[in-house]
């Protein structure tokens, strides 16, 4: 009997999924609208939502010999891994969406990852950037996930080159919460770069999501005295790491990781944060026809500028729509195996490439500099 319900449930989930073309194209977001990081997720379902209301106003997605509206499904992970997973075996198996967009965070990545593989369904994260997202235990790309940013090996060399040739850093402190993904995998790989290229890491300081108070790893840090801090945190975080660090005389340079990225850190840490350096993907001053587009639509529809959660997400939802069109039905499979012939796309933040058989792009980074309280482009990275 149990197993005659499990197969039940699974010809109802298929039968659904084959059937969503009669009420359009339904595609979850799981987003992080609440927690530790909610302009990630603001960002991330203002893109979508400007996204699919363009598309819906034009007729909708090209399918085959129709034009389907696509009907989004939001879901809050709130931050929290458990939850990310849970939303996403909701968005898949009862919701029955044909694709899932997000998370962003690496933490609610990874584990929301594991139940689209499992289930398989497209997902597509704008914004994580650690390998294990689609990455396997055993270092096989997932079939099923996909992400529109780089990865974090590629980010950790760009900010050690940067750190070492630009800033002319040789001694670098390093500050991380230790319990997060993405920050924790950077510092890792950062470290192993700048030694490799000739720096020394004169301290190497953890925290624990949620602290607040982060003296004794800063008494720490002034003791090593470094040319330059690297700070591979959340927006939140580094923004008070840095409120701290100049209360105790800390008076050096800090380098941030694209978690940097929303320009909610500049209203938190304010003169604290003034003259840094962060690696991002994608500026504002980019001048694509794509780009400006899309600044454009963005901040007439919110009233201020798209971060580079929303230009990704965008360039996600263009992305998906692109191979929903290639597969011409709604179907899952139809669709991810549409997504994974995608080589080459112009898009809002840059050229996106996939190389066979792997689910993470080829695609440049940017260095900007936070300066006048605006983030300042510096220069390109090419992978």
């Amino acid at each position: 009997m149990r197993m005659l319900s499990i197969c039940l449930a699974l010809a109802f989930v298929m039968g659904a999924c084959s059937r969503s073309d009669r009420l359009g194209i339904k595609v979850g977001l799981n987003a992080e609208l609440t927690g530790e990081n909610p302009a990630l997720g603001a960002s991330c379902k203002n893109a979508a939502s400007l996204f699919v209301d363009q598309v819906n106003a034009s007729g909708g997605i090209p399918v085959g010999n129709q034009r389907l509206p696509i009907q989004l499904i939001v879901g809050d992970n709130g931050g929290k891994p458990d939850r990310a997973a849970s939303v996403a075996q909701k968005l898949i198996a009862q919701d029955n969406v044909l694709a899932m967009v997000g998370p962003n965070a690496s933490a609610c990545a990874i584990p929301a990852s594991e139940i689209a593989e499992s289930l398989q369904c497209l997902m597509v994260s704008p914004w994580s950037t650690n390998p294990k997202t689609t990455k396997t235990a055993n270092g096989d790309s997932k079939k099923y996930v996909f992400r529109a940013c780089f990865t974090d090996p590629f980010e950790a060399s760009v900010l050690a080159k940067f750190a070492f040739d630009n800033l002319k850093a040789r001694r670098v402190a390093i500050l991380y919460d230790v319990a997060s993904e993405a920050p924790h995998t950077q510092a890792t790989l950062f470290r192993k770069n700048f030694e490799k290229i000739g720096g020394t890491v004169a301290a190497f300081e953890t925290y624990a999501t949620g602290d607040r108070d982060f003296s004794a790893q800063l008494t720490k840090i002034k003791a090593s005295q470094p040319d330059l801090i690297f700070l591979p945190a959340y927006y939140n975080d580094a923004a008070l790491i840095a409120q701290q660090a100049r209360q105790l005389g800390l008076n050096q340079q800090f380098l941030g990781s694209d978690a940097w990225s929303t320009p909610e850190i500049i209203r938190l840490a304010g003169k604290n944060i003034e003259g840094s350096y962060f690696c991002n993907h994608y500026s504002t001053e980019i001048v694509t026809p794509a780009a400006q587009k899309f600044m454009s639509e963005y901040t007439a529809k919110f009233g201020h500028q798209p971060d580079d959660v929303a230009a990704l997400t965008y360039d996600t939802f263009q992305l998906l729509a692109k191979a929903i069109g290639v597969a011409g039905k709604a179907d899952r499979s139809a669709i991810c195996d549409a997504f994974s012939q995608i080589r080459d796309y112009q898009g809002v933040t840059a050229s996106i490439q996939f190389k066979p058989g792997s689910g993470d792009p080829v695609k440049s980074a940017v260095i900007l500099r936070i300066q006048n309280g605006k983030f300042m482009w510096v220069c390109n990275a090419q992978p």
